[in-house]
Formats: C-alpha cells, structure tokens, sequence
C-alpha cells in the first residue's frame, strides 16, 4: 500500500514528469536519498511503469478515437491478442467479463482508417462479432491521482517526519540552509 509521501511523489511526478530527485526533494521537503528509495520501490513494485511522455493521440493527428467490443470464439483470447497487437490503431485491449469478450480502444486519422481497422478486426476468425461506439470528446481525462489519494493509506508513513505541506514545515523549522 502506498502513503501520503508515495502519492505526493506521484503527484509531483505527473505535475512535472521531467523533474530530477534532488527536484522532488525539494518540492516534497524530504531527503534526496528519500525520494530516490521511494522512487526505486515504486519501480520494483511495479507502480511506477514507465517515464516516456504521454501523448494526446488527437493532437498528433489521430482525431478518431473508438471503443470496440468484441466476441470471440472461446479459447482464442491468445490469437485475438496476437492479431490486435498488429494493428497500430489499437492503443489498448482488455478481457473483459459481460457480453463481450474483448473491449478495445482504437484511434485513426479519420473514419476512413478507423473503417479498415474495424474490417480488419472483422476479417479475423477468431471474432465473431464487433460492436463500435465513436468517441465525441472526453468527458474525464485518463488520471489516477484521485484514486491514489483515496486510497488505503498504511498507518504511518515510513519516512516519520514527512507532512504534506512543505510550506508550513519550513515555517516550523525556519529557513533551510
């Protein structure tokens, strides 16, 4: 489970991805060797996936965005994968539970190519049915910080003397040097 001093940091992270560790630790109020340990287990744990730049698809020229559900022949979850892998309009897929057996999220430059991506999931054998919603805007952008900042908290943070407002602990403490 992750504390206030793990959500701060992925806070500040997404605030300013190309912030160093002596950055943050000064941001956060806390040890550089603090922030970098932090930093190292959230790798390790797989919390923290990656630090390449998020792209807004639209913005770089894929202005058609769809959610595709499919229905596959059963057992054939490994070829779907394989095939909707090949596909550069595909930016995700998950297994999903209801009626359909796959939700997909594609983006094209226009609807002419989301079509021929949606024939080519359509040519597969393995699926035997796709259904296809366009997306008119976004109404919630991808995030996770609610989430974190709701979530289960473990009952003391591991680094004691942390608060969640640097500001008032430099008041506290007076001027750093």
């Amino acid at each position: 489970m992750l504390d206030a001093l793990d959500v701060d940091l992925l806070r500040a992270l997404r605030e300013t991805p190309r912030a160093g560790v002596l950055e943050l630790s000064r941001t956060l109020g806390v040890a550089r060797g603090t922030v970098q340990s932090r930093l190292d287990r959230l790798e390790r744990d797989g919390v923290v996936t990656g630090y390449g730049p998020d792209v807004d698809v639209v913005a770089a020229g894929f202005a058609v965005q769809a959610f595709v559900t499919l229905e596959i022949a059963q057992g054939a979850l490994d070829d779907v994968t394989a095939e909707l892998s090949a596909l550069p309009a595909v930016l995700e897929a998950y297994a999903t539970t209801g009626t359909s057996d796959v939700l997909c999220r594609l983006a094209a430059a226009s609807h002419e190519d989301l079509q021929e991506t949606l024939l080519q999931i359509d040519r597969s054998g393995t699926v035997s049915r796709s259904t296809s919603v366009i997306v008119l805007s976004t109404v919630v952008a991808p995030r996770t910080a609610p989430l974190l900042e709701r979530g289960p908290r473990r009952s003391s943070p591991r680094a004691p003397a942390y608060r969640r407002d640097p500001v008032s602990r430099r008041d506290r403490d007076g001027p750093r040097t």
